[in-house]
């Protein structure tokens, strides 16, 4: 890939952002598409978002993704904002337009793209949720969508878990939402058909540990579906650990390379090669 005068710029945003493999997966497929972008990570305070985004119009920046900590606070500063995204209550793809930026959420189609390949009645499915944070959202959306027609949430904070039950009061996900403290699990579990950790506990830092203790992953049922959205280490101690228990194991590195993709066809207007994002990636990993 040359970068030349003429190159348009992408990028993503964050806080810290030198861990993204974003740049991997669609520099890859920018190469391979042959088209005249370079995808830049950008590192963005929080007190500096106004000031960036005021910065990449005078650079005509064409789009970007967001991670930690901007996905709700540039709403504000979008002109347009999805349904999807107002739901979810943050953005993670953004894109210019002739009257400013537009921003959606691909995260949700990501992480329904790898259970889409699997054969299951998702109107007969109930769906539990470890954590109640920013990528819960985005998840209770994408099991609605998908059908389920229970969505149980567990955290282990009342008042958080209380203010994330409000948030959906006036949306269509409320007939299907309840919410429950961390101890309900062992009532939750057996009867889950999809279980998902949007929890950091597991990640490469910690990659010891596991949202659940081994007793209540043996309450996992066979034949359940256990989603981890950590893609490093692959897989996390809760995805072998459930896979003893006869669950299907998915992993979040699908999920992260569909919502690039999402955001990639939003930018250039034309199919990409999902193939060449996902072999980047594992080259990537593997070192």
């Amino acid at each position: 890939m040359m970068i030349r005068g003429t190159t348009r710029l992408l990028g993503v945003i964050g806080d810290p952002i030198s861990h993204s493999f974003s740049p991997v997966m669609h520099n890859a497929a920018i190469a391979h598409l042959g088209v005249d972008y370079v995808y830049l990570p950008l590192p963005v305070k929080a007190e500096q978002l106004r000031t960036a985004l005021e910065g990449f119009v005078a650079i005509d920046l064409q789009g970007f993704n967001i991670t930690i900590p901007h996905k709700q606070r540039v709403i504000p500063f979008l002109t347009e904002v999805s349904d999807a995204a107002r739901a979810i209550g943050a953005v993670n793809t953004v894109w210019r337009t002739d009257v400013g930026w537009s921003g959606t959420n691909t995260d949700v189609d990501g992480f329904k793209a790898p259970l889409t390949v699997l054969e299951r009645d998702w109107k007969t499915t109930q769906a539990l949720v470890l954590g109640n944070g920013g990528a819960a959202r985005a998840v209770v959306v994408a099991c609605a969508q998908l059908g389920c027609p229970e969505i149980h949430v567990v955290g282990r904070s009342p008042d958080k878990l209380a203010a994330f039950e409000q948030s959906w009061e006036e949306s269509f996900v409320a007939p299907l939402l309840t919410v429950h403290p961390w101890d309900n699990l062992e009532h939750l579990l057996p009867t889950a058909g999809l279980i998902v950790n949007t929890t950091p506990v597991g990640m490469a830092h910690d990659a010891s540990a596991s949202p659940l203790n081994s007793g209540l992953t043996a309450l996992i049922s066979p034949g359940a579906i256990a989603y981890d959205l950590i893609y490093t280490p692959r897989p996390t101690r809760f995805l072998q650990e459930a896979e003893k228990q006869g669950a299907i194991a998915v992993d979040g590195l699908e999920m992260l390379i569909q919502q690039g993709a999402a955001a990639l066809r939003i930018w250039l207007g034309q199919d990409v090669p999902v193939e060449i994002m996902r072999d980047s990636l594992l080259q990537h990993i593997r070192g």
